[in-house]
């Protein structure tokens, strides 16, 4: 015979308060998930892997993949992270961390078998939608199981109230990937190395703005992922697509950041001002400044990521916002718009994919669930 829950058990899920709330990029920040480089290991070699970061760089991932990452890499990005951790503290916002996870132990599935990458990036792994955290179903095989290191933070967000979801666990059979995928020229067609076999998207792929998202089809996210959360979200949002001219696209928040109601930040070379969505309209568009060059050769060969990383910045509310330190024109340029800036060093992290905004998760913002487009 089956127990049914009692009145008191009903009544105690209904009182909980969702530890996690976050509907925008902009809300005042009040807890946010922040990455970690120990036990991180250089992505395995697979096709969606080396069409996705800087031809330099893809040559050397290829030689070392699956090996740890050099201890002089690791021990710069870290010194920058503890201090960004620091600065985030400082300005009153709680910091929760993944578990440490080896990173290099293989796995498997019936399919193939991969080393794993890092949990530097959960910006990638989890979408916040108010009160409800979503793992993606990326399309890296060495991310597959990447949301375990958060597992033991997910479950205590469950148990004080939050949803916790998770998309479609993809295969990752070859029949997802373009068999002998070459990198669109300029003056041709854009393609991507992903079919649409079955759903896969990077939350970093998405950004929003309370009822209304905007997500970009890259080569990590196919159409298939992106109506995946159309569907799941249901008609409470809407679902708007970027256009991206960047022939490697991966990832929307290089090329478009919702900075507060009314103001998003664009990448001249990836986007083109007249393609934007018509919602956007009434709104002011802020051309992101030439990024400031890296002459540091090591950075340049190591990166992940290119090099309009300057635009991955935090909102800590509507007017701060945690910029790099080292890309004067962006701190220059946030301020004329009216913004806060304030500058940190996190240069480093990029060989491991990213900045502020890729290296955090934003758990919970002060506000309401609101419609800023009519």
């Amino acid at each position: 015979m089956m127990s049914t829950p009692s009145a008191t058990t009903e009544n105690a899920a209904e009182s909980l308060v969702s530890p996690v709330n976050s509907h925008n990029e902009w809300d005042p920040l009040e807890e946010v998930i922040v990455g970690r480089l120990e036990g991180a290991t250089i992505p395995s070699n697979h096709p969606v892997v080396a069409c996705n970061i800087p031809p330099w760089a893809a040559r050397l991932q290829g030689l070392a993949a699956g090996c740890r990452y050099p201890r002089m890499l690791i021990e710069s990005a870290q010194h920058e992270l503890d201090q960004f951790i620091a600065l985030l503290q400082s300005l009153g916002v709680t910091v929760t961390r993944p578990d440490v996870v080896d990173h290099s132990r293989r796995f498997s599935t019936p399919d193939w078998s991969s080393r794993g990458f890092g949990n530097s990036c959960p910006r990638d792994s989890m979408l916040v939608i108010g009160d409800e955290i979503i793992e993606t179903p990326m399309a890296w095989p060495c991310r597959y199981f990447e949301t375990h290191s958060y597992r033991k933070i997910l479950k205590d967000y469950f148990r004080r109230g939050a949803r916790w979801t998770a998309a479609p666990k993809p295969q990752l059979t070859d029949a997802l990937f373009e068999k002998d995928f070459r990198i669109p020229e300029p003056d041709e067609p854009m393609r991507y190395i992903l079919t649409e076999f079955e759903p896969v998207f990077d939350a970093a792929d998405f950004v929003r703005a309370g009822r209304d998202l905007f997500a970009m089809r890259s080569n990590v996210t196919n159409r298939m992922g992106i109506e995946w959360l159309r569907r799941h979200l249901g008609s409470g949002y809407r679902i708007h697509e970027i256009e991206s001219r960047c022939r490697t696209p991966m990832h929307i928040d290089t090329s478009f950041l919702l900075l507060s109601p009314g103001k998003v930040l664009v990448n001249p070379e990836y986007i083109d001002i007249d393609c934007l969505p018509d919602v956007l309209s009434s709104w002011d568009i802020l051309i992101a400044p030439e990024p400031n060059s890296i002459d540091e050769r090591l950075l340049k060969i190591t990166s992940m990521c290119g090099k309009w990383l300057s635009m991955n910045i935090l909102m800590i509310d509507n007017k701060r916002v945690i910029a790099e330190r080292h890309h004067v024109n962006m701190l220059r340029a946030l301020e004329k718009w009216g913004f806060e800036p304030i500058p940190c060093d996190l240069l480093h992290y990029a060989p491991f994919g990213g900045s502020f905004h890729c290296a955090t998760l934003d758990i919970r913002r002060r506000g309401t669930l609101e419609s800023y487009f009519h």
